[in-house]
This record gives structure tokens, C-alpha cells and sequence, in this order.
């Protein structure tokens, strides 16, 4: 469609004209014909973006809509820029409030934010049972045969849990804010946990660009994170340290000062630790 409104200045001049009759009592935007050109065009160049955020392509022309009805997309240098900005917002809101299972206006703000998607009764049976095990200890009437105590001189194995702690210890110590690193580490364990398998959980969280804003963190960061977490994809280095990551390396008995005396992964750590960013208001 070669349409006015495609360029910057094109669409700067019918928002103008729509509010100078909206203003009015015209209601240009029910009636004026290059209004739903205009939307329409909306859905089609947002379409990509609201798959990508798990929504429809409805939701990006709200938001849109939204956001062209203000003074600051009439008046911006570049009004394309700052609505595809508030569409990207206002989808990544939506995502993250369908996986939290609440409002949209809670969705956005940081403190509910960081958490992570609610987990449905029996979706993941396995991680369910254990987290129910663990809140409510043994059971008194029909006791399950308990694992053998270690002998004398022998500890324990690291359970799961006790791993995914002790990572986020280690992360906090080398810089991470106490709530970045539970939330990350918490995250990519609950992705885990539902994948079953490492080299799986990694492909997906790569990909995961909802999650990764949601945690604010940049591309590198989360990179970094997930091959440190859960180890380096590439086969050349599935023999390795670095392809096994400290979360396996923890559950396989490694203490968390073996882990500090590698340098570069001390280095990788504190350097993928989120920055703090600047918001835009849209």
C-alpha cells in the first residue's frame, strides 16, 4: 500500500488532522475513511511483531491506536518509531500477563513483573510432586521408603534445589542484585524443568525475547547467563566444563569454590549482571 500515512510526516499530518476534528465532536476516527486505511495498514505491519509476543494482530492495532491518539507521537520526530515502541510494550505486557494470569496494568510493573509464569496444577507433575514433598515433608501414615543415610565421613548428594540456591548465591556474590539473580536463575529453571533436558531448554530460552525483557536484560547478558547456567550448546564442548554449566556441575557434588577458581567464568558472571536502564515513556 503506498499510502501517505506510510511516511513519518504523512501520518503526522492525518493524526493532526483527526484530532483537530476530533476535537470538535467530528468522532474522525469512526468516520473518516483514511482512519481505517490507516489501522488496517497498522495490522499488517505490526503482524509479525504481535506473533512473535503470542498475541494477535488485533492487539497491536489497539495499542497503536492507543498510542497515536497522543500528543507525543504527533509531535515526535519520528512518529512510526515511537508507536512501533509503544506496540512493543504494550505486547510484551500482554504475554507476560497471560503467563502470570493477571491484568495487563499489573503485568507492567517491575515488582510483578519479575516474576515468573504461574504454573498450572498438574502441568509439570514431577516438579510438582517434589515442591509438594518438600513443603510438606514425610508423611506420618504411609511413610515411602527413604533414601539411605550416608555413611560416616560421606555428605549428602546436592539435591536440585539446593543447586539452583547455591548458583544464585554465587551470582549475588559477584554483583547480581538479590532479586535479578532469584528471578533469572528461577526462570531458566522453570524452563528447564517443563523441557527435561538441557541442549532443549537452551534453544528455547535463546529464542525467548519476552522473558529476556522481562528480566531486563540485554542480548549478551542473557547469552551469557544461559551458557553459564546451563552450558555451552556447542558439541565440541559437551565433554567440558563449559558444556556442562554450574547447574549440573553443582548436582554432580562440585563445590561452589572450585567454580570461583575459573576466572573467566567469575569474569563472565559479574560482567553479564543487568545494568540499569533507561525507560522510555511512550
Amino acid at each position: 500500500m503506498n499510502a501517505s500515512f506510510a511516511t513519518p510526516e504523512g501520518l503526522r499530518s492525518l493524526l493532526q488532522r483527526l484530532h483537530e476534528r476530533d476535537s470538535v465532536g467530528y468522532w474522525a476516527w469512526r468516520h473518516d475513511p483514511e482512519a481505517e486505511r490507516l489501522m488496517q495498514f497498522t495490522i499488517r505491519k505490526y503482524h509479525s511483531l504481535a506473533r512473535t509476543h503470542n498475541c494477535e494482530p488485533e492487539d497491536s492495532a489497539y495499542a497503536a491506536f492507543e498510542a497515536m491518539r497522543t500528543r507525543a507521537v504527533r509531535c515526535a520526530d519520528d512518529p512510526w518509531a515511537v508507536i512501533t515502541r509503544a506496540v512493543q510494550v504494550s505486547l510484551i505486557a500482554e504475554e507476560r500477563a497471560a503467563g502470570l494470569l493477571c491484568s495487563t496494568a499489573q503485568a507492567r510493573r517491575r515488582e510483578v513483573m519479575r516474576h515468573h509464569d504461574a504454573r498450572r496444577f498438574g502441568e509439570d507433575e514431577t516438579g510438582f510432586l517434589e515442591l509438594l514433598a518438600e513443603s510438606r515433608g514425610p508423611s506420618t501414615v504411609d511413610p515411602a521408603p527413604s533414601e539411605p543415610r550416608p555413611k560416616l565421613g560421606e555428605t549428602a548428594p546436592t539435591t536440585a534445589f539446593e543447586a539452583l540456591n547455591l548458583v544464585i548465591s554465587m551470582f549475588v556474590a559477584l554483583g547480581w542484585p538479590a532479586n535479578s539473580a532469584t528471578c533469572t536463575l528461577d526462570y531458566i529453571a522453570t524452563r528447564l524443568m517443563g523441557a527435561g533436558n538441557r541442549h532443549v531448554a537452551h534453544a528455547y530460552l535463546r529464542r525467548d525475547q519476552a522473558g529476556r525483557a522481562a528480566l531486563d536484560l540485554d542480548r549478551d547478558s542473557w547469552a551469557t547467563v544461559l551458557r553459564v547456567v546451563l552450558g555451552n550448546p556447542d558439541k565440541a564442548t559437551a565433554a567440558t566444563r563449559a558444556g556442562v554449566g554450574v547447574l549440573a556441575m553443582l548436582v554432580c557434588d562440585w563445590k561452589v569454590v572450585d567454580l570461583l577458581a575459573d576466572d573467566g567464568l567469575v569474569v563472565e558472571i559479574r560482567d553479564s549482571a543487568p545494568k540499569v536502564a533507561r525507560r522510555i515513556d511512550v
